[in-house]
């Protein structure tokens, strides 16, 4: 419902975002509600919204070029991603050329076959009141270990965000029968 709300907000945005990602002749898809772009059925360039910006998500934006030092890391625990953004549709076709420059960058780093060197999810803290849980509770230190890496760090980064110790204690509580379901956070 978001996406969808999202779209129609940045609608005349998104139509000049497609233009030009599709004069670069990637593959346009719908994933996760979005318009999304693939060279030989890998994952390139997306295109979402939000309430202040729209933007174009090259997924392996941390490898790219960026002369002109535009990409945004979403947040600190991004790793791949980076973001164009836009507030309207005067500011995309005032940088058309830059931003399909961009799309082409983004095939040529596809093309190339580099891969982006994740962290591992031991780098990632882990709470002491999480450590604690699975000392006491083996099955859930088998249940949490047999997640995918990426939902492995979605737990252990809510858990470790909490300032408070009772906060990351209730986290971890709140946390425990989804993590022993196989789940991951958002599930």
């Amino acid at each position: 419902m978001e996406a969808q709300m999202a779209e129609h907000r940045w609608y005349e945005e998104f139509e000049a975002l497609k233009k030009i990602v599709l004069s670069t002749h990637l593959t346009e898809e719908t994933k996760w509600g979005c318009a999304c772009f693939t060279y030989n059925g890998q994952n390139v360039v997306l295109i979402h919204g939000f309430k202040e910006y729209c933007a174009l998500l090259f997924f392996k934006g941390s490898l790219m070029q960026d002369p002109e030092e535009i990409l945004v890391q979403q947040t600190k625990n991004v790793q791949a991603g980076r973001q164009l953004r836009f507030t309207g549709l005067a500011e995309i076709k005032k940088q058309a050329k830059t931003i399909k420059a961009y799309v082409e960058e983004a095939i040529r780093v596809e093309k190339s076959g580099a891969k982006v060197e994740f962290k591992d999810t031991s780098d990632f803290p882990m709470a002491d009141e999480f450590l604690q849980k699975l000392d006491e509770h083996p099955a859930l230190a088998e249940a949490f270990y047999a997640l995918t890496p990426g939902r492995q760090r979605g737990y252990l980064l809510h858990f470790s965000s909490a300032k408070q110790a009772k906060t990351r204690e209730s986290r971890v509580e709140k946390c425990m029968p989804q993590i022993l379901a196989g789940k991951g956070l958002d599930d």
